[in-house]
C-alpha cells in the first residue's frame, strides 16, 4: 500500500453545554444530513490551506506521518509537504516528500527506494486497495469529506472551537460502500477500493463543522491488514482546514517527468 505499508511494518474537547443551547441536532440541523453535504460545502468554498496527520499503530508501535499544503476543493487538485517520522534505529530523518493530489491519481516526489531525485512517482487511486486514503500518509481533503457522504448514524455533541474557530462537533460512523455509491465521479472507484480493501468498510469519525458548514477538523480511523503481518493496522487520519479561499496554483508533472521503473520491494509501484 505505497507509502504507509513501508512504514506499517516498523510502524477536542467539547462543551457540555452546546447541546442543551442548541438542540438534539444543533443550528446545523440533523446530523447526518449536515454530516452528508459537508464535501458539497467544501466544493463550493473553493479553496483553503490543510494540515494533515496520520498515526497508524500494529502492536506496540506508533507512526506518525504529518503533512501541510493547500487544496482546491473545484479543480479536485492539492499539494502536501509530507514529513516522515525518525527511524526508530535513529537514522535521520527522512527528506520531506512533495505529493500532488489530482483526481484519481497521487504523485509524490522524493520518494525515496531507488527514484531519481527529479522524477515523480504517480500512484492510480482506484487500483490502491486503499483506495489513496492512507497510501501518501495523508488523506486527501475532498476524498476524506466524501467518505461522509456514506454516514449511517450520526450524534450532534457539542459546541467547541478549532483553531480560534466556532465549531459544531459532530460524532458518527460512514460505511465505505455507502459513500461510493454517493461520491463524485473520481472518487467513485477509489472509494469503492477501500471497502473492500480494508479491513472493514466503517469508519468511525469526529467531524468539526463551522457555522458555514465548512469542515474545519476532521478525524477519521481505518484499518487495513498489512500483506507481511496478520494483525490488523490502526490508522487515525486528521485534516485540518483553514484559510478558505487562499490561493492554489498546482501544476501537475509532465509525462517525461514520472519515473518509469519500479520501486525498491515493498515499497509498491508505480502505475503504467
Amino acid at each position: 500500500m505505497g507509502l504507509t505499508v513501508g512504514l506499517g511494518a516498523g510502524v477536542s474537547g467539547c462543551s457540555g453545554n452546546g447541546v442543551a443551547a442548541e438542540g438534539v441536532h444543533g443550528a446545523g440541523g440533523e446530523p447526518v444530513a449536515v454530516l452528508r453535504r459537508a464535501a458539497d460545502t467544501l466544493r463550493a468554498a473553493g479553496t483553503a490551506r490543510a494540515t494533515t496527520s496520520m498515526e497508524m499503530a500494529t502492536g506496540g508501535t506508533r507512526v506518525t506521518i504529518r503533512g501541510r499544503g493547500v487544496y482546491d476543493f473545484r479543480r479536485r487538485l492539492g499539494e502536501l509537504t509530507v514529513v516522515l517520522p525518525a527511524d526508530p534505529t535513529g537514522t535521520p530523518e527522512h527528506r520531506p516528500i512533495t505529493e500532488l493530489l489530482a483526481p484519481g491519481a497521487l504523485f509524490m516526489k522524493n520518494r525515496g527506494a531507488g527514484v531519481p531525485a527529479d522524477k515523480w512517482v504517480r500512484m492510480e487511486a482506484a487500483t490502491a486497495s486503499d483506495g489513496n486514503l492512507v497510501t501518501g500518509g495523508a488523506t486527501d481533503p475532498f476524498a476524506a469529506a466524501e467518505v461522509l457522504r456514506g454516514t449511517r448514524t450520526a450524534a450532534y455533541v457539542g459546541r467547541t472551537s478549532v483553531g480560534g474557530t466556532a465549531v459544531r462537533h459532530y460524532r458518527g460512523t460512514a460505511d465505505l460502500a455507502g459513500a461510493a455509491r454517493a461520491a463524485s465521479a473520481d472518487n467513485r472507484a477509489p472509494l469503492a477500493a477501500a471497502a473492500k480493501g480494508f479491513a472493514t468498510a466503517e469508519v468511525p469519525f469526529d467531524a468539526y463543522l463551522d457555522d458555514e458548514g465548512r469542515i474545519r477538523k476532521l478525524r477519521q480511523r481505518f484499518s487495513f491488514v498489512n500483506g507481511r503481518q496478520a494483525a490488523a493496522v490502526a490508522v487515525a487520519s486528521i485534516t485540518l482546514l483553514h484559510a478558505f479561499g487562499t490561493a492554489v496554483d498546482v501544476t501537475l508533472p509532465r509525462a517525461a517527468d514520472i519515473y518509469a521503473g519500479r520501486l525498491a520491494e515493498g515499497q509498491g509501484a508505480p502505475a503504467d
